[in-house]
């Protein structure tokens, strides 16, 4: 735990259980940025990442170029990730999110304004029921994996 001096007292942060999930395709310096705030905000705690299945994500998303195999061996190889597991419930994260019983689930900001409740399968009922609370980050813009697929084109 990181102590930090504040009027007079010696306060603790806690460790946290974070998880973030995604599909993490053609992995890049915006996937590197969301993980190395998932590590600051976990402070010493875990960073757990599901990553979609290449049935689920192809059936919202143009087909992934890398297997879930490869992510899988990709994203585990960041520093900051303590443990990565396969979301096979779909666009229902709830089992995923209770095997890993996060304090917190980390979110880019670009879901600020969308409904991410609804596009991860929970409602905040169910969010505060497990006392589970949903940061969002920054997200970062300049780079994504449609971006380097239109570089290649």
């Amino acid at each position: 735990m990181t102590e930090i001096f504040h009027s007079g007292a010696w306060l603790t942060r806690p460790k946290l259980n974070v998880y973030t999930g995604g599909t993490f395709d053609l992995f890049h310096y915006g996937h590197v940025n969301l993980l190395r705030q998932c590590h600051e905000i976990a402070n010493g705690g875990k960073v757990t990442v599901a990553l979609n299945t290449d049935e689920f994500s192809n059936s919202y998303k143009q087909p992934t170029v890398m297997s879930l195999g490869e992510r899988m061996e990709v994203v585990g190889a960041c520093r900051y990730v303590d443990e990565v597991i396969v979301n096979l419930g779909g666009a229902d994260s709830k089992p995923a999110i209770l095997s890993v019983m996060p304090n917190v689930i980390v979110v880019g900001n670009d879901w600020a304004k969308k409904n991410y409740h609804h596009q991860m399968g929970f409602s905040p009922e169910w969010l505060t029921r497990y006392n589970i609370q949903v940061v969002f980050v920054p997200y970062t813009s300049s780079i994504s994996t449609t971006q380097i697929r239109q570089r290649l084109k």
